[in-house]
């Protein structure tokens, strides 16, 4: 989280130096409404106050089939299921957002912006009752010049309206309102740094290229500007100021500053993610005033993609071993929360990720931020299918995308976490794309005007798995002719047929699943191959198979993020130089899911050793070790050496292990020797609840998050697994909290409330932070109405 706050401290405090410009965070007190509502004749006395992020569906209740639905076959119940089984078992619907500003006198000459990172998922914003902009795509920002248009010295109302659009309007769940940061921003009126204004290159990983988007409504013919470069530790490493022509015919110029060479750079790499800060001043035409600043974080580094080696990172080959997961972060639905997206990058950084592909949307800027100071590297996706129906619903998409491509490119070209463009995702089997001819034209489109931005970078799109040529199966689909990169969802089956055929082409398994963890791992050729993306390895709210599954299940991690224990097989995978051993007993055979050709079956898995005497039980161990022993109360009753066989492989299985009460040990060797060893125990009755918090500062912002673990465990500290009672949760001092979750997609209890029970003896409570600094005691009950306190402080 550091890493954000120093960026944070970089970008604004310039801002705030600065004689012009000022940014003005929007996100808090607004007044907020569920349904509709009507601009002109806004009534909020009654209406809640509620700070940004917010998702508001996510507070709504579960809408469960009626006996009815559940018991048809007809039409009904299917339309049913896909009208709200993909968007979570919630409502569609709308919220509105108001917010009252009087904006000083002193604005009068100022250029004034009201900056939105995005709305979800369509939405349209209101000025004193006048529509003055919106978006029919909530996953990219936009901004609204107010200038001329605000009352100054008077009460201005700000209304936002934002629609979830109709349920088939998206194939996940989206969440709905004001999910990122908005900002209110003014400049000087006739010059200032256009909307993502900077564009820093790297080349042979010493030179440096800065280009400046400024804009100039005056006379002169030249504009006076200052470059600075500073490393990691805010040591100044370059710093030139000069006059730049510019061209007046063109009231915005992009101007190329001359290369900057930093001998013996500091790289960014996945394990080394050191950042420089460029830093650009504009003054006035006599070289004295400031006029603006602004700012942004670069790595110095090189990308190289082909078939030889599939990608290289500074002339090194890495292999990409990642997650393909939605933007939503469970309990907290679509709210753009930065610690929430720092602890779920940390958890998969110590799984050994090194990847995420960002499906199918824009991620949030501070997911970028947090993806270059972790060292993740970043496949960044624009959409689903190129159709109407997956971008908002109420436009059509040819007449979006010349204006959202810009934006996002824009936008994101800075971070040194991209490695890759990705422009949609499994859309070449439709044959209503424009143009008919299964997505080659649009791509080619896309394709020129995202390298009139960017053409650093290699692009592709995400094939769908049944989606091969229109005329046989035995050659690629047409736009995987034509793309930079062969990505492929689950097919990697395809990749030596298709690399005998085209030995140009470089393979991307740009989702892969759960149920053939191993084989679509290891059957790959490493070596020559990108890598891949496991989807859906975080389980998320949406896209259930049927209620009262609120969402899909099937990662390796539950929504509150729980390992479960197929996790340690990826790790194994994943960290193949860290000893890994862990036991996973089957409670129950696979629901076995098809969809198109792909087949979801994964073993029910629990790790605790609270079984039925007697009982005969199968179970997994995941390693990476040549051997493992297994111990049941001191006697080996099995062992099992490894085996190169990709469906077997760092996967043993035992049957028939007879349960005792006591504990289970699997010892993992190396080359003869004892690595590790996992051993869980039978344990006694509840003594106590244990809170755990986040071992971190907890910032006084208004936004930071404490995630507090509830866990039930026995007089020798051991989670009691067997645990389901139901807690309260009250809290004291300027925090308050925005979401529980116990990883139980099962359940009918809501993630914005004050209760929650234990699942699997575990649950929690995710804080936010007030604005003022103190003590904050977190008390949770329990049904005998015993409470436990956890004493917390915000700085």
């Amino acid at each position: 989280m550091k890493y954000l706050y120093i960026f944070l401290f970089l970008i604004l405090m310039p801002f705030q130096v600065s004689a012009q410009r000022t940014v003005e965070d929007f996100n808090y007190g607004w007044k907020f409404h569920l349904g509709k509502a009507d601009p002109q004749n806004l009534d909020t006395s009654n209406w809640r106050t509620i700070d940004v992020p917010h998702d508001f569906q996510i507070e709504q209740p579960w809408v469960a089939p009626s006996a009815d639905e559940k018991a048809s076959n007809s039409d009904g119940a299917a339309n049913f299921k896909s009208r709200l089984s993909a968007r979570a078992f919630k409502e569609m619907g709308e919220g509105w957002y108001v917010k009252t500003f009087t904006p000083g006198t002193n604005l009068e000459n100022k250029r004034t912006i009201l900056d939105f990172e995005g709305i979800m998922y369509v939405g349209d914003v209101y000025l004193n009752g006048v529509r003055v902009g919106g978006t029919d795509y909530g996953y990219v920002g936009f901004e609204i010049d107010l200038t001329g248009k605000l009352k100054y010295g008077q009460p201005n109302t700000i209304a936002v309206r934002a629609s979830t659009g109709n349920p088939k309007d998206s194939r996940w769940y989206t969440g709905g309102g004001l999910f990122r940061d908005v900002h209110l921003i003014t400049t000087h009126p006739q010059m200032y740094f256009a909307r993502h204004p900077l564009f820093v290159t790297t080349k042979d990983n010493r030179d440096v290229n800065v280009q400046i988007e400024v804009a100039n409504y005056t006379r002169n013919n030249e504009v006076n500007l200052q470059l600075d470069i500073r490393d990691a530790k805010g040591t100044t490493i370059y710093s030139k100021r000069q006059a730049v022509p510019f061209n007046r015919r063109s009231r915005t110029n992009e101007l190329k500053w001359e290369t900057i060479r930093i001998d013996n750079a500091h790289l960014w790499s996945v394990e080394d993610p050191h950042l420089y800060t460029a830093s650009v001043t504009l003054y006035d035409s006599n070289n004295e005033k400031v006029i603006d600043r602004t700012s942004t974080r670069f790595g110095v580094r090189t990308f190289e993609i082909g078939p030889e080696f599939g990608l290289k990172l500074n002339g090194k080959k890495v292999l990409l071993k990642g997650i393909a997961n939605h933007h939503t972060l469970g309990a907290l639905g679509a709210a753009a929360y930065p610690r929430a997206i720092e602890k779920r990058l940390e958890l998969l950084k110590e799984f050994g990720f090194n990847h995420i592909r960002s499906s199918h949307n824009p991620y949030s800027e501070s997911f970028l931020q947090l993806c270059d100071s972790l060292g993740f590297i970043v496949v960044d996706e624009l959409y689903d299918k190129w159709l109407q129906q997956y971008t908002g619903g109420r436009t059509p998409w040819m007449q979006q995308w010349p204006y959202q491509l810009p934006e996002w490119v824009k936008r994101d070209r800075n971070h040194a976490c991209i490695a890759m463009w990705s422009l949609g995702n499994e859309l070449q089997t439709y044959a209503n794309l424009p143009f008919n001819d299964w997505g080659a034209t649009p791509y080619r489109m896309l394709k020129t005007v995202l390298q009139r931005y960017d053409d650093t970078r290699k692009i592709t799109v995400a094939m769908h798995p049944r989606g091969r040529n229109h005329q046989t199966d035995s050659l690629p689909c047409d736009l995987a002719m034509i793309t930079d990169v062969q990505a492929y969802n689950y097919r990697y089956m395809y990749f030596p047929g298709d690399r005998q055929k085209f030995p140009w082409m470089t393979f991307y398994q740009s989702e892969a699943n759960l149920s053939m963890m191993g084989p679509n791992f290891f059957s790959m050729d490493l070596d020559k191959v990108i890598g891949l993306a496991y989807w859906g390895m975080i389980d998320y709210l949406g896209e259930s198979m049927g209620w009262p599954r609120k969402g899909w299940t099937d990662g390796v991690f539950d929504v509150s993020l729980q390992p479960k224990p197929t996790a340690y097989l990826l790790r194994s995978m994943f960290k193949p130089d860290e000893p890994v051993c862990h036991i996973g007993i089957i409670d129950s055979k696979a629901d076995i899911t098809e969809w198109n050709g792909i087949i979801f079956s994964n073993d029910g898995m629990s790790d605790h050793w609270n079984r039925r005497p007697g009982q005969k039980l199968s179970l997994k161990v995941f390693t990476n070790a040549d051997r493992v022993e297994l111990v049941v109360n001191g006697k080996k009753v099995a062992e099992q050496n490894n085996t190169t066989d990709p469906k077997g492989r760092n996967q043993l299985r035992f049957n028939n292990i007879e349960y005792q009460p006591g504990y289970i040990e699997a010892m993992a060797y190396k080359n003869g020797k004892r690595v590790t060893s996992h051993r869980i125990e039978t344990t006694g009755a509840t003594r106590k609840l244990l809170l755990t918090a986040d071992a971190r500062t907890w910032h006084a912002d208004g936004q930071d998050l404490q995630h507090v673990r509830i866990t039930a465990v026995d007089r020798n500290g051991r989670r009691v697994p067997s645990e389901q009672g139901k807690l309260s949760f009250e809290v004291e001092g300027d925090a308050r909290i925005v979401a529980v979750d116990n990883g139980n997609m099962l359940s009918d209890e809501l993630h914005v409330a004050s209760e929650r029970s234990l699942y699997n003896g575990s649950a929690w409570v995710i804080l936010r932070a007030g604005k003022t600094s103190g003590k904050v005691m977190l008390k949770v009950t329990d049904g005998k109405g015993k409470t436990t306190k956890l004493n917390l402080t915000t700085k």
